[in-house]
């Protein structure tokens, strides 16, 4: 402040991360957005919260506080699946964990209040977005309100929040006073009354007793996210009422431009060097953001929740300029890890009709089957990919963001394909399938496993044909709501037929905001009303777990309990098609060419499987 030749800040941004000046960090965005409108900011990054001189060495902001968790959830960012501490933070300094406290977002927010009282507070981030309304929170195993009324936070910014903190500032910066800054689209404030006209869901008090309300909120939520159509939607908490406004309306291309081309330093503040810096930014270094948006609208993400369906897409120029950039960092060796988005092609909106009527309310792009409007056209998105493969200094582009293969089958350009194979797949593809079981992937809004297995097919003979080795590796996700031990035992067959046993299963994690996390907790399926079964307690999710890794020797007794229970012990044994040896002492007995565990029904069929058996 003092080589600026401030004497205050308009803003304050306080952050549950370490800085990191990378356009893939959203603290940095925001206060990068807030110079360029002419705003003077300071960022106190990973505050210690334990004192108060952190908060208060650059003195109190002018215009308001800005307080953001960070890049995750402070939660999720803490604990696993099964509720143990995570060793690692990867947007800490050298990874260390124990930079930040438990619900960071109402934690920054107290001792804001403590120490400036009326100031006007903002939050934001993904923690605040995902947690605006009424929420279950898994890690305390209950619901909670709304983060602005625990926070006492004046505004709470939701999605992406470019439009929003410029309006905000702008208005502050003429004097008005924070109360009256409602009508913001992006934004929740609290109100005394539901807004005329406005969506009322279950209240605070009704959500909390009743399972079923709290289903019927959320489906009635979930529907207004659309920018376009969407309306107000208002939830009472006791004698105040959260107001949340209509979703911002999408950036044009040359809004998104101006983001992405300010002056990032692409690096992590340099106070954090000999710590070993912040380890996020290994993955995104030499990447680059091309779109934001996701119109999969898998019901457990929630992007859809915090970026939206409609896709906001960079111009050409702006993204080779950024590629031209890393080109010339020192540490550049000539290959560009990324270019994408939540869906790395998904380069425009999926159909002509979203900028002017919004997405459709009642049904999905891709799933189950891919809509009949849907734009399946992936030339913007290869002829981009040619153009930065052909800058000076670069070897390679690849694409490493994931890749919807439903949205690739369902257009007709094979072309693309047989491209991505040959120039930007480095040996393995990920792909994400998630589960086999029909019932499973209609709950996941995920199209069917035949469809993932016709890419498959594809894709291996576009590799035969170019003469490469190259693999997919489908990420799959444990324990989802409605998934049963017999769809865990399902999908393992259905590894044991691919030869393809993974490193790593994502046990389903429930975080605020998504449409499974509302499954989880009601067991039940709000577009619907009707209840489904969820594996909740930590055996459960370990015998589901276990069978998607069968042949590991630690699973070996959880993959024979879970066999048992589902009467499949025709997979124990030492056939072809057997999942798990039996134990010591038992008599395979040899009926009809496959040996069998002596307590088998049945001997089953299926092709060879790979690897040994535990």
């Amino acid at each position: 402040m003092d080589l600026r030749g401030w004497s205050e800040l308009d803003f304050l941004y306080i952050s549950g991360d370490g800085y990191v000046d990378h356009p893939s960090f959203g603290p940095a965005v925001i206060c990068r957005c807030l110079e360029s409108w002419g705003f003077k900011v300071g960022i106190a990054a990973q505050p210690d919260w334990r004192t108060r001189e952190d908060f208060l060495s650059m003195g109190r902001p002018r215009l308001g506080a800005l307080v953001s968790a960070g890049n995750m959830d402070s939660m999720l960012n803490k604990l696993t699946a099964a509720r143990n501490k995570r060793r690692t933070d990867a947007y800490s300094p050298g990874g260390e964990v124990g930079h930040r406290p438990d619900r960071a977002t109402i934690v920054y927010c107290n001792i804001v209040r403590e120490l400036w009282g009326d100031i006007p507070l903002v939050i934001g981030g993904i923690e605040a977005s995902l947690r605006r309304m009424a929420h279950y929170d898994y890690w305390s195993d209950k619901v909670r309100r709304s983060i602005l009324i625990d926070s006492r936070a004046d505004l709470l910014i939701y999605g992406m929040g470019e439009r929003q903190i410029k309006e905000i500032a702008e208005r502050l910066r003429d004097g008005e006073d924070v109360s009256s800054l409602t009508g913001i689209r992006g934004t929740c404030h609290r109100a005394s009354d539901c807004p005329e006209g406005s969506v009322v869901v279950p209240s605070f008090d009704e959500v909390v007793r009743d399972k079923r309300a709290f289903a019927r909120a959320f489906d009635l939520w979930d529907r207004e996210q659309d920018p376009i159509r969407g309306k107000t939607v208002c939830q009472p908490h006791g004698d105040k009422v959260v107001v949340q406004n209509p979703p911002a309306l999408p950036l044009s291309t040359d809004e998104m431009d101006h983001v992405y081309d300010l002056p990032y330093a692409r690096e992590p503040h340099p106070m954090y060097d000999d710590a070993g810096g912040i380890p996020a930014i290994e993955e995104v270094r030499f990447s680059i953001v091309s779109h934001r948006g996701c119109f999969g609208d898998c019901s457990f993400c929630a992007i859809v929740a915090h970026q939206g369906r409609i896709i906001q897409a960079r111009s050409h120029r702006s993204i080779l300029e950024e590629a031209k950039k890393l080109t010339e960092m020192a540490s550049f060796k000539g290959y560009i890890h990324d270019v994408g988005g939540p869906t790395a092609n998904f380069r425009h909106p999926s159909c002509k009709k979203q900028l002017s009527q919004g997405t459709c309310a009642h049904r999905s792009c891709l799933a189950p089957e891919p809509c009949p409007g849907l734009d399946c056209d992936h030339w913007d998105y290869l002829e981009l990919l040619r153009k930065l493969k052909g800058l000076p200094k670069v070897k390679k582009v690849f694409i490493r963001s994931g890749i919807r293969y439903d949205y690739i089958l369902a257009g007709k350009n094979r072309e693309f394909l047989e491209e991505l194979c040959r120039d930007h797949v480095s040996g393995i593809l990920k792909v994400a399938p998630e589960h086999c079981s029909p019932s499973v992937l209609s709950l996941m809004g995920k199209p069917s496993i035949e469809v993932f297995l016709r890419f498959k097919a594809i894709f291996d003979r576009i590799n035969a044909k170019i003469n490469r080795k190259q693999f997919l590796i489908p990420y799959l996700i444990s324990s989802h709501p409605g998934a049963t031990l017999k769809d865990a035992v399902a999908l393992a067959e259905l590894l044991r037929d691919l030869g393809h046993v993974p490193d790593h299963v994502q046990d389903f994690i429930p975080t605020p905001g998504s449409l499974s996390t509302c499954m989880y907790y009601t067991e039940i399926d709000p577009s619907t009303g009707r209840g489904i079964f969820v594996a909740k307690t930590g055996h459960q999710k370990a015998l589901q777990r276990a069978l998607l890794q069968y042949n590991r020797p630690e699973n070996r007794k959880l993959v024979l309990e879970a066999l048992r229970m589902c009467g499949r012990e025709d997979l124990i044994g030492f056939g072809e098609n057997c999942l798990v040896r039996p134990e010591k002492g038992s008599v395979p007995v040899r009926r009809g060419g496959f040996e069998k565990n002596a307590k088998s029904a049945s001997g089953g069929k299926g092709p060879r499987r790979r690897g040994r058996k535990p």
